[in-house]
């Protein structure tokens, strides 16, 4: 199972990646954030009780990597709930870089199906309600 520690300003989330149920969407995110990719970019979108958003690198919410990737949503463990990691997008199959991590299952379950779960903070749960807009991603550290 693929790991990573997403550190920013307010704290350390540990990720599990969903490796067998959206592998090429987990293969992506490891790659970006390999290549440093996330370092020093936005938290750009906060919504209370909904979600953090991060992963744009002109911190607006209308940027990316420069490619598509395809949405992943038959596997397993497609439910949006508190710690989720989704790909965000605008539309199916236009998701890239930006991602998004669910405060809660109470105003996210209608993303099920839609957005690619491909992993969930398993500790520093603490850390997504503590997040604001405009905190800083300062590196995402995979776990080979």
């Amino acid at each position: 199972m693929t790991k990573a520690k997403m550190i920013t300003d307010k704290g350390t989330m540990s990720i599990e990646f969903y490796d067998n149920d959206a592998p090429a969407t987990v293969a992506n995110f490891v790659k970006l954030a390999k290549d440093g990719y996330y370092d020093g970019l936005t938290f750009h979108r906060v919504l209370t009780d909904f979600v953090i958003q991060g992963g744009c690198p002109n911190g607006t919410g209308a940027g990316g990597p420069g490619y598509s990737i395809d949405c992943e949503t038959s596997g397993e463990n497609q439910y949006h709930d508190r710690g989720v990691l989704s790909m965000a997008h605008a539309g199916k199959n236009t998701g890239g870089s930006q991602f998004f991590v669910c405060h809660s299952r109470n105003n996210t379950s209608h993303l099920d199906g839609v957005h690619t779960c491909f992993g969930k903070v398993v500790d520093g749960l603490d850390v997504i309600d503590d997040i604001l807009e405009g905190d800083v991603i300062q590196k995402v550290e995979v776990e080979d």
